[in-house]
This record gives C-alpha cells, sequence and structure tokens, in this order.
C-alpha cells in the first residue's frame, strides 16, 4: 500500500487509525483544520500533518497518496476531496478504513450510545494486564499509555465502535459490546427505530464470525435490542444489577472515591473489585469489560487486577488540579444521560461540598431534542452555568439556545446562570467556589479548555 492521506488527522478516531497505519510501516499524511497535540503526537511517529486544508497537501516530493480517508465531519467541497477526485485518488470513509485494519484481527467492538470510550479502556487494560498486548483504537488517551491507539503483537483488537455515523456495523465484529440504546445522532439515523434496528443488526452480524454479544440487561432499550436479537438467533450475554442477568453486579460499600462490587456470573462470585473511578455507571462498564474479558480467555484474577488498575481516560471524569480544596475535574458528557451519570458520579465523591457545573451542549439538534432533559440533568448540581451551543458551521434551530437550557434547570435562579461569552464562564465559577466543593466542565466542544484558566483564578481569589 502506498501513502494514505487522512483529512481531519487530528480527530480521536482518525489519529488513531493514522497511528495503526504508521505501525505497520505505512506512509501516512494528514492534515486538520487546527493544530493540536494529537496532530504534535504524530509526527515523531513518521507522519506528516499540516495545519489547514489545502489541496496541495496531497502531493509530496512529486508523489501522490493512494487514498484518502475522510471523516463524516469532512464535507465534499473540501479542497482535499475535491483534488483527489481530480486525480482519481479513491475516498474512503473512516469506518472502512477501520474494517481493514481490522481484517485477520478477533475483533472487540465497543458500541452503545454511552460509556464506549470507558468500557473500551477497560477492555484494553484487562487484556494488557492478562499479557495479550492487544491493537486498540479508542476515542480518547488512556490514563495509563496516554495513547488512543496502538498495533499490538497479539490477535485481539478492540475498538470504540461509534453508530453517530453507523460505524459499528462495517466492522468484522467478533465480540460485540453493547452499553445502552438511546435515542441519539438522529440527524443521522432520522428515527429512533433505526438506531434500534442498528443495533440488533450489529448483534446479530457477530454470529457471523461464531461470535457473541455482551449486553446492559438493565437498559430498556438495550433489553428491547436483547430480545430481538435472540429471537434471530444471535448469542447474547447480559450484564447488570438486575438479578435476571446472565452477569449480576452486586455493589458493595465502598468507603473511599470509586467503588466496590462483586460480579455474580456462571455460578461464582468474582471479587471484591475495587474500582478508582466513581459511579454505578463505570461499575456497570467495568461489568461489561470483565465479561468481555473472560470470553476471551483471561482468568477471573486477570479481570480483577486489570479493573484495579484503571485510572480512567482523557475527558472522562479526569481530574484537572485542585487549588485551596476546590477540586476541578473535566468532563466529555453531552448526552442528558451521560450529564446525569457523571453528576451522581460527581456527589459520591465531593462529600459535605456543592458540585458546581458548566455545561457547552453540542449540535443544535441535539439541544433542540433534549432541552428540557438537559436541564433536569443539570439540576443535581447546586450551581449551573450554561453557555451557549457549540455547533461550528449548523444553522441554528429555532429555541435550541443555552438560554433555553438554562430556564429548564429546576434550580433556584440564584444558582443558574446563562453565560454566552465563554471568557467569562470561569469567573462565575470560582466566584461560587468554596474549600470542599468540585467544579466541573461539561460537554463535547472545547469547554474541557477552560480548566486551567479556572485553577489560575483560584489561585488568585
Amino acid at each position: 500500500m502506498g501513502r494514505v492521506h487522512i483529512v481531519g488527522i487530528g480527530g480521536a478516531g482518525m489519529s488513531g487509525i493514522a497511528r495503526v497505519l504508521l505501525a505497520r510501516g505505512i506512509e501516512v499524511s494528514g492534515s486538520d483544520a487546527k493544530d493540536s497535540r494529537r496532530l504534535q503526537a504524530l509526527k515523531p511517529l513518521g507522519g506528516k500533518a499540516f495545519v489547514g486544508h489545502d489541496a496541495d497537501n496531497l502531493i509530496i516530493s512529486g508523489s501522490q497518496p493512494s487514498c484518502l480517508v475522510i471523516s463524516t465531519a469532512i464535507g465534499k467541497d473540501n479542497p482535499e476531496v475535491l483534488k483527489a477526485n481530480e486525480l482519481g485518488i479513491p475516498v474512503v470513509s473512516r469506518a472502512i478504513a477501520l474494517a481493514e485494519l481490522l481484517q485477520n484481527s478477533t475483533a472487540i467492538s465497543v458500541a452503545g450510545t454511552h460509556g464506549k470510550t470507558t468500557t473500551t479502556s477497560m477492555v484494553t487494560v484487562i487484556l494488557q494486564n492478562a499479557g495479550k498486548d492487544p491493537s486498540f483504537v479508542i476515542g480518547s488517551e488512556m490514563n495509563e499509555s496516554g495513547s488512543n491507539a496502538h498495533q499490538g503483537s497479539g490477535e485481539l483488537f478492540v475498538v470504540e465502535a461509534d453508530e453517530s455515523d453507523g460505524t459499528f456495523l462495517v466492522l468484522p465484529t467478533t465480540l460485540g459490546i453493547v452499553t445502552n440504546v438511546e435515542a441519539d445522532h438522529l440527524n443521522y439515523w432520522g428515527s429512533y427505530e433505526a438506531i434500534e434496528q442498528a443495533f440488533v443488526d450489529f448483534i446479530v452480524g457477530t454470529g457471523d464470525r461464531n461470535g457473541c454479544a455482551v449486553v446492559c440487561g438493565d437498559d430498556a432499550g438495550a433489553k428491547v435490542v436483547t430480545k430481538r436479537s435472540r429471537e434471530l438467533g444471535a448469542k447474547v450475554i447480559t450484564y447488570g444489577q438486575g438479578k435476571e442477568n446472565d452477569a449480576v453486579l452486586n455493589l458493595l460499600p465502598s468507603g473511599s472515591i470509586g467503588s466496590k462490587f462483586t460480579i455474580t456470573y456462571n455460578g461464582q462470585t468474582h471479587g471484591p473489585i475495587k474500582l478508582l473511578v466513581p459511579g454505578v455507571h463505570n461499575a456497570l462498564n467495568a461489568t461489561a469489560a470483565f465479561v468481555a474479558a473472560l470470553t476471551q480467555g483471561c482468568t477471573s484474577q486477570q479481570c480483577v487486577n486489570g479493573l484495579q488498575s484503571f485510572t480512567g481516560t482523557h475527558r472522562r471524569f479526569e481530574f484537572r488540579g485542585e487549588v485551596s480544596g476546590v477540586r476541578v475535574f473535566d468532563d466529555y458528557a453531552h448526552h442528558p444521560t451521560e450529564i446525569d451519570a457523571v453528576l451522581r458520579a460527581a456527589r459520591t465523591v465531593v462529600g459535605k461540598g456543592r458540585v458546581l457545573a458548566a455545561f457547552q451542549a453540542h449540535h443544535y439538534y441535539r439541544t433542540a431534542l433534549f432541552s428540557k432533559e438537559f436541564g433536569q440533568a443539570l439540576g443535581l448540581a447546586d450551581f449551573v452555568v450554561v453557555l451557549e451551543v457549540f455547533a461550528p458551521g449548523e444553522e441554528p434551530i429555532p429555541g435550541a439556545s443555552g438560554s433555553t437550557m438554562a430556564n429548564n434547570v429546576p434550580l433556584p435562579p440564584e444558582q443558574v446562570v446563562f453565560e454566552p461569552s465563554w471568557s467569562k464562564v470561569p469567573g462565575h465559577l470560582v466566584a461560587h467556589a468554596e474549600p470542599g466543593d468540585i467544579v466541573l466542565t461539561l460537554g463535547a466542544g472545547d469547554i474541557g479548555m477552560m480548566c486551567p484558566e479556572i485553577l489560575t483564578l483560584l489561585e488568585s481569589k
């Protein structure tokens, strides 16, 4: 294979593909709209990364790439795509490129509306601790390795299987994990019914490789998908707190940050497991990872050891610092269910203190669909700052605004602020923060970038 050029190479998924290609000895170039640490990290590995999209990026030392890989965020009018079409260079989607990487591997694909990144990372850490050296491509960097991708020496390949653009349906999955099934990315799917059918197709597809799926039996949407998939002959292992599940999570008193639990599966009780990351949702993610690793030959103790060594991933309840007794965390949560889970987890960490949250919604369509639900979820905090919607290049939808969302937060008016100015948000949070409190920045946009300023303002307070 000749050089592969990746448009949008700085993105989480795209940079992961680039890393694996480079590790396989394939020449890689690419571009992104802006500079980033992911972009810079590819250069020492041999990647050629350009800041800005330009047709001239395709030609290096007089030669053109063998193919162009693009994400769904790249439009047909992108100058590099137009140039590739002009030169007859094949243009392929991220999904097809990722599927190609998985060929000749045993693919463990982690899907679901929420929890994919953390669960994928947990599976990877367990397998690494068991000495299996899996390849992986994850939507964020693991704290353990600082990387979002790796070319391993084993046959296992763990991948975050994105449903937002249908990627998970083209992956040659042997073991599928489904954390939950909810309405999201309706701009792509059109209806919840289409999403539900896609998850059924994903699970049933594992049977094509004599595989199976590990699915959360506590989630209402996943329950329906499991029933439909089993009726079509798919092998499904369910997990959750409900006693009807194949693998049952039993929460125990923790007494510290994180959670403690056992897992009862196939007549045996495994654990206790002491998880360092907080929240019931993470205990459920860990249960999925535990069961998945068992199916791949890991022992119970290897699974326990792996989970207990897991310290989290970038932008998933990520600790960013502490000043004067105020702890600052950042999280990628951008759906009401995710915000609910993160704020509940924060409650288990903060003790007698308060939770102060700033939220930046992502996409107008999601804001329009879930404005009331966002407000209800944010109401779990003690003080909330709502930013304007982060939706670059999108046409606004009437009523889909940060202001409307702020009005839906069920807290007293003095505890809710709509702040359209990004630069003023840290000041609101710091003005209300007191020793013992937690400050959380939430959202899929650039809101996490304000954490250093929050910490600086706390120092001068």
